[in-house]
């Protein structure tokens, strides 16, 4: 400064002295509010690690527990898949069982039952007494009962009427295979609704997963902790560099006011560096100014950021709360799907042993079919071996009328020959005729238990069998043979 006085006290300088002691002041007061909100970013800082790792661990927990859940609903859902499978499969072979049974009885249905074979009994069974009234028609009622008789009589053959004659369907109880069916189709029905308790199980979770995992906050970006801290750093040296330039200027001001005190005057020259001086301090300040500002808005941004997790950790909690009621839910589905699993095992058994009731009933069926087919054939052989016995009967008759013919007139030759010379005393039985001879039938005892007026009376009844019925028997019969001997099962399943 030069030496030239300008004037003791000058009140200029008193006024850049002032000024230059409220922008330090101010300048003081930013850089206190700038380092506090340093200090308040610094443990905010560690407060959003802090959160951001628990919210990422809750998020973490509350996938898990999702991922359990939709495992559970797959789980559910495969088990019930297989229960379908099992029910499939049921379903199939009941199919393949009442087709079997239905086809046997339409069998049955199409196959006619002679008059001759059963009783007029409605109760009466195919293997009955036959007594119909075209047996009667065969059975001659006279005295002469003899074998040689009755060969004699030749019926009236008339035309057979077949419109009234049974099935072999007639003769089995229909009313009990439709309660077997009826059964079946009942317990079938049980199994669906059991079943339909836990229709909904797997895509109820489903659901709720999905409403849970959708209300998961949607994770906010971690705001880079090392640059905003770096920057305030940064910003706060600056910071600092500024408030120095602010003392440093005070200072000079501070003594420029003493030297002025102490009768030092200055040069207008002196006067514009301090006035040039003075007016760089609101530049300076406006600079602590925008410092502050930016520490207040990485501040801002940081305290955002542990708000925001902070209502990250309150929404997790609340979800947290869902999962219980879903961890419930899950426990109950699963104690209720192993009671339904249960009692699908059980019924599914209970189904089973209908199935093989069913079968049981198709087997007996046609075995039954199959006996009367072989019935059919017995008795066309039986038959036949009446009319061979009949035919031998019939020409041993014939032959023996014929021997007691000659011999009745040799006899009366004889006797007319010689019977004049011969006294009336003498071998009175030369008179006699030759015996006659009769065959008859007899019943299945020893001849001799049988008393003499009866012995006649008993011969083998048999129904009438025509070559139509007789031929479609064989055919069954030769069918059942070769599909048993093809290897595709028993006759009784062949059918």
């Amino acid at each position: 400064m030069s030496a030239q006085r300008l004037g003791n006290d000058d009140p200029h300088i008193v006024t850049l002295v002032l000024q230059s002691k409220r922008a330090l002041q101010h300048g003081e007061q930013l850089c206190l509010r700038a380092s506090q909100l340093s200090s308040s970013s610094a443990r905010n800082a560690v407060e959003v690690l802090t959160l951001d790792a628990r919210v990422k661990w809750l998020s973490n927990a509350v996938l898990e527990q999702l991922k359990l859940a939709a495992a559970v609903a797959k789980s559910i859902e495969q088990k019930r898949s297989q229960l379908h499978e099992q029910t499939k499969q049921w379903d199939t072979l009941r199919t393949e069982r009442t087709n079997a049974l239905e086809a046997t009885l339409e069998s049955l249905g199409s196959q006619l039952v002679p008059n001759d074979f059963h009783s007029s009994s409605d109760n009466s069974s195919i293997f009955g007494s036959p007594k119909s009234e075209a047996k009667e028609e065969l059975i001659i009622s006279s005295p002469d009962r003899s074998l040689a008789s009755t060969l004699r009589v030749q019926p009236t053959v008339q035309p057979i009427d077949k419109s009234r004659w049974k099935t072999l369907r007639d003769f089995i109880d229909e009313r009990a295979i439709e309660e077997v069916l009826e059964t079946v189709e009942v317990e079938r029905a049980t199994l669906d609704d059991a079943m339909a308790t836990t229709a909904e199980y797997s895509q109820t979770l489903v659901m709720m997963n999905t409403a849970v995992k959708s209300s998961l906050p949607q994770p906010s970006p971690l705001p880079s902790i090392e640059k905003i801290l770096s920057s305030q750093a940064d910003v706060s040296i600056e910071m600092a560099r500024h408030l120095d330039s602010l003392t440093a200027h005070y200072d000079q001001m501070a003594a420029a006011l003493k030297e002025s005190e102490a009768g030092e005057t200055f040069s207008e020259e002196d006067f514009q560096a301090m006035n040039k001086d003075a007016n760089e301090l609101q530049f300076i300040l406006m600079e602590l100014e925008d410092g502050l500002k930016a520490i207040e808005d990485s501040h801002d941004q940081l305290t955002r950021a542990a708000a925001d997790f902070q209502q990250h950790i309150a929404t997790h909690k609340a979800i947290l709360d869902d999962l219980e009621e879903l961890g419930d839910v899950m426990a109950q589905m699963l104690e209720r799907q192993q009671i339904v699993e249960n009692q699908f095992s059980e019924s599914l058994h209970v189904l089973h042993e209908r199935l093989i009731t069913i079968e049981e009933l198709q087997t007996q069926f046609a075995e039954y079919q199959l006996s009367y087919n072989k019935l059919v054939v017995e008795m066309g052989r039986r038959l036949r071996y009446r009319e061979a016995a009949e035919n031998v009967v019939r020409g041993m008759i014939d032959q023996l009328a014929a021997m007691t013919e000659e011999e009745r007139e040799m006899r009366a030759a004889f006797n007319a020959e010689q019977g004049s010379n011969l006294p009336a005393d003498l071998c009175l039985c030369v008179e006699n005729m030759p015996t006659r001879w009769d065959i008859v039938p007899i019943e299945e005892q020893p001849f001799e238990s049988i008393s003499s007026e009866h012995r006649e009376d008993y011969r083998e009844i048999l129904p009438t069998v025509d070559s139509e019925l007789l031929a479609e028997a064989k055919e069954h019969i030769a069918k059942v043979e070769a599909m048993a001997r093809m290897g595709a099962g028993t006759g009784s399943q062949s059918l």
